[in-house]
């Protein structure tokens, strides 16, 4: 049988911040969910994969060469691939990040991805 997840159910279950929690793939795309806090991370570019932030609680920034975009609770956006960004995040969030299996590293993440 094929089981549902509850995105806010696994985010919660983290313990500890900056922990990817991979629930799935699909299509190519691998599904993480993670648990962040006072982090900005350095500007940095997926060459080959778009990008979904999804807020699932919690408030964030992303900050292009243009200007910021500002995200709250079931807001979501996509980052094209080649676009310079980085996460801005300074309280407690809870997001689903949804990316083309491989696009993570140690230096798009600040390290923690592993």
């Amino acid at each position: 049988m094929i089981n549902k997840i509850n995105l806010l159910g696994e985010v919660s279950s983290l313990t500890s911040l900056f922990e990817y929690k991979h629930l799935g793939n699909l299509n190519g795309q691998m599904l993480n969910v993670l648990l962040a806090e006072n982090r900005t991370l350095d500007f940095h570019i997926h060459e080959t994969s778009d990008e979904l932030f999804y807020m699932i609680e919690g408030e964030m920034d992303i900050e292009f060469e243009d200007g910021l975009q500002h995200l709250s609770k079931g807001e979501m956006i996509i980052v094209p691939a080649g676009t310079m960004h980085r996460p801005v995040v300074t309280s407690l969030v809870k997001c689903l990040l949804i990316e083309k299996e491989d696009a993570l590293n140690s230096e798009n993440t600040g390290g923690t991805y592993k």
